[in-house]
């Protein structure tokens, strides 16, 4: 296939799903339950719910909406910090549009904006390096964020400023890997998945490889999987007929886009630029052991934690909020005490009511704010 509408054709959609429910039929005698499968990114939770993909399975097949979304796992301490470093007076601090409404304990860097604080929305890292060009007399901070898709830009970036000798911009680096955080959700004491569609973006920077050990280790097949609606319907395929067959494997359906081995010189500015912290705390999950980047001792010159002595601020969300069962699968979202209430898109306590792609987010934009009838 080559053009976008043929990755939506009703058709092919509907042959899918029949392949699908028929599958599902035969599994059906072998299952004590409906089998789980968690979507880990945000991008795949948007796309079955644009598309109605969840509707359209069998009963016995259940999607678990997983903490692939950058912005949802972005803890509380971390956006204080952010907002106390663009409060300064001599920062121009530049972020990605979708970070501006996560609140932190005290206020998101939305309303930081609205109070003075020079804050400014940009596409790109290298956005920020352009401002830092033209203001060399204010000191530009980055908030990096995301899986591995986006730290290729990113360290790319910090590359390049070494290389013009800009001494004015720095990095707040709150980029996350994805291999600790999908272990993290499957040591889980209340985990109940089967299978996993693995993030295709990520794979297109890392590979096929670091999802081993889900297969291997847990014994999870995993399918790597693209964006559009057939993407999703076709590893959905894949998946079954792994169980079907009785086999454990990670498959890459994303193909056209995503090599065994990643994008190597991405992969070569990761590994210039970054290290894993021993630990990082990810909202709704806690903290997890190697999940998060920081920068090299090599590049401390644009590690806005070394040249402001930024605190570890660990800030909990409020109890009530039930984010880390909700990605687990434990519970949907309509199951939480204040889904749609307190917590609603536009006044967001939870990490997966943040962004779109979060799970609640999307539960609640597209309609689906309490339990289907019985």
């Amino acid at each position: 296939m080559k053009f976008i509408d043929e990755f939506r054709d009703t058709e092919k959609a509907q042959t899918l799903t029949k392949a699908i429910e028929q599958i599902a039929k035969k599994l059906e005698p072998k299952l004590t339950r409906p089998l789980q499968l968690m979507e880990f990114c945000g991008g795949h939770t948007h796309t079955i719910f644009r598309y109605g993909i969840e509707q359209m399975l069998p009963d016995n097949i259940e999607m678990v909406h997983g903490p692939g979304c950058p912005v949802c796992v972005l803890p509380r301490g971390r956006v204080d910090v952010g907002v106390n470093l663009a409060e300064r007076p001599e920062v121009i601090f530049t972020t990605f549009g979708d970070a501006m409404r996560v609140p932190g304990s005290r206020k998101s860097l939305l309303q930081a904006k609205a109070e003075g604080a020079d804050i400014r929305m940009i596409y790109s890292p290298i956005d920020a390096l352009n401002l830092a060009r033209k203001n060399p007399d204010r000191e530009v901070i980055f908030f990096g964020l995301g899986f591995e898709t986006t730290m290729p830009s990113t360290a790319l970036t910090v590359l390049q400023a070494e290389r013009e000798g800009i001494t004015n911009f720095s990095l707040f680096c709150n980029h996350v890997t994805t291999a600790p955080t999908i272990k993290a959700v499957l040591d889980s004491p209340d985990m109940q998945l089967d299978g996993f569609l693995a993030p295709g973006h990520v794979a297109m920077v890392i590979g096929e490889r670091p999802f081993d050990f889900i297969a291997k280790d847990y014994a999870k097949p995993l399918v790597i999987t693209g964006f559009e609606p057939l993407d999703i319907l076709h590893s959905l395929w894949m998946l079954l007929q792994q169980f079907e067959s009785n086999r454990c494997e990670v498959e890459n359906q994303y193909s056209r886009i995503v090599s065994p081995d990643g994008n190597a010189p991405g992969l070569e500015a990761i590994n210039k630029v970054f290290e894993n912290r021993d630990f990082f705390e990810l909202r709704g999950l806690g903290s997890i052991d190697h999940s998060g980047a920081c920068i090299k001792e090599a590049y401390a010159a644009y590690d806005v934690e070394r040249k402001f002595a930024v605190p570890n601020m660990q800030i909990a969300d409020p109890k009530s909020c039930q984010c880390g069962e909700v990605v687990t699968g434990v519970i949907k979202p309509w199951d939480c005490k204040i889904f749609g209430s307190k917590c609603n898109p536009e006044n967001p306590i939870g990490a997966l009511m943040v962004s779109s792609e979060g799970a609640c987010a999307a539960y609640y934009n597209n309609g689906y704010r309490e339990a289907p009838a019985a």
